[in-house]
């Protein structure tokens, strides 16, 4: 029966049966050092007389456990016979246990069917997945309902602009920028529920925290009194995602070297107003009427010396920074708040517009086509509870919890300005 590298020091003194990938060789003559890698880590395995294969060649080894301190982990595995399962035809284009960031971002992603087999390209995939299980779980118990939205639309979320667009037989079709109408719909089918799944964005942006496709994790609550309510709800559920992922993925962040962040017992809030205020007064930050990058970033460094937190809520963004279907106040405000975390907008969300006039009025307000929302529109003539949601990116979050130097790295196989393959 096979077992895991993890395992092996239950079976120390025993004959074990390992199945991996030959992760790096080193040939003496007489006796030949391997190190083999399968899904749960690393053990050196040492055998005599038998010619080894290309690494990353796929092998069935059986040996005897035994304590060595000069081995990594303080075991190795003395093979009795190695059996290759698959060999490697040829040297992989960028030696595996070496590429530790020290290939250029092209490299590393125009090879990912490789690359993502070294332990720090795969460490944010698995944490990533630990933060996504730790999402799903909260909202489980919260007595949420995941559910499934279409990903080819008849109109975007938030209007014409920043769609790729497809052809659907005789119609004009489009990859989702966001599953937001139809969360909203099933507001008032389950009340309460989330989503995780990709968007499309077709923005032209070539920076290291920018994708056109990525993994969005959504949320949509009825009953609400407020954007407060959402808020503390993200605070819990933010909570709960860094503790499984501390827990389940704990050495892929060791791996890592990541600066974890303590979560604060409530995340400070700044209105969009007095987030301005601080930049020009305080900062010296000559801030337009949208939040920059560099606003933001220099938000974040305030909330941390003056709170000691990573984390920042800017609220009450004006009606024109927002989408049709974001809650107006009186004051030309709305109810609505951005996450940042170490200065980057992780999260964007608001208590949304319930009673069918005023949606239709706001929809009027933005100059957008009616007839493009009709489906949409119809659920509110049918008494649509006070409701409102949020999103989170979860590359952006992914890479700034490890402090990852590109976004890229955070998803197996990124879509970006000039990426198609692979």
């Amino acid at each position: 029966m096979r077992v895991l590298v993890r395992d092996l020091k239950k079976h120390v003194g025993e004959e074990v049966e390992l199945l991996g990938f030959l992760h790096w060789r080193r040939d003496l003559g007489k006796v030949q050092f391997l190190l083999l890698r399968d899904r749960s880590g690393i053990v050196q395995v040492v055998t005599g007389g038998q010619k080894l294969p290309l690494p990353e060649s796929s092998l069935r080894v059986r040996g005897q456990v035994v304590e060595n301190p000069k081995a990594p982990g303080g075991l190795e595995v003395q093979a009795k016979e190695i059996e290759i399962l698959s060999p490697a035809l040829e040297p992989t284009p960028v030696e595996i246990p070496k590429e530790e960031w020290r290939a250029s971002p092209d490299t590393l992603l125009e090879y990912r069917y490789v690359t993502l087999r070294g332990e720090k390209a795969r460490a944010p995939l698995r944490v990533q997945a630990a933060l996504v299980r730790g999402f799903r779980r909260y909202l489980d118990r919260q007595d949420f309902t995941e559910i499934f939205t279409p990903k080819v639309v008849r109109a975007g979320a938030e209007g014409g602009s920043g769609l790729f667009g497809v052809d659907y037989f005789e119609y004009r079709a489009y990859l989702a920028q966001s599953p937001q109408l139809y969360k909203q719909i099933m507001v008032g089918v389950f009340e309460r529920v989330y989503e995780v799944a990709p968007v499309w964005r077709m923005e032209e942006h070539n920076t290291s925290r920018h994708l056109n496709e990525y993994l969005s994790l959504d949320v949509e609550m009825g009953f609400i009194g407020g954007e407060e309510d959402l808020m503390r709800l993200e605070e819990n559920l933010l909570q709960e995602m860094l503790e499984e992922a501390l827990s389940s993925a704990g050495n892929e962040i060791r791996l890592l070297e990541a600066d974890w962040p303590s979560f604060p017992k409530e995340i400070p809030r700044l209105t969009h107003a007095e987030a301005r205020r601080i930049l020009k007064e305080e900062l010296g930050y000559p801030v337009g009427q949208d939040l920059s990058e560099e606003a933001e970033r220099l938000l974040g460094q305030y909330a941390k010396e003056r709170w000691g937190s990573d984390w920042l809520f800017i609220t009450h963004y004006p009606r024109s920074l927002r989408p049709f279907y974001t809650y107006p106040e009186d004051n030309g405000t709305t109810r609505s708040f951005d996450l940042l975390f170490r200065g980057l907008e992780i999260t964007s969300g608001g208590q949304r517009i319930h009673r069918y006039p005023d949606l239709v009025e706001s929809l009027k307000a933005k100059g957008m086509d009616l007839e493009g929302f009709k489906g949409y529109l119809e659920v509110f003539k049918y008494g649509m509870p006070p409701h409102g949601g949020f999103a989170i990116g979860a590359e952006r979050l992914t890479q700034k919890l490890l402090g990852l130097p590109n976004v890229r790295y955070a998803r197996a196989f990124p879509r970006d300005r000039h990426r198609l393959t692979p």
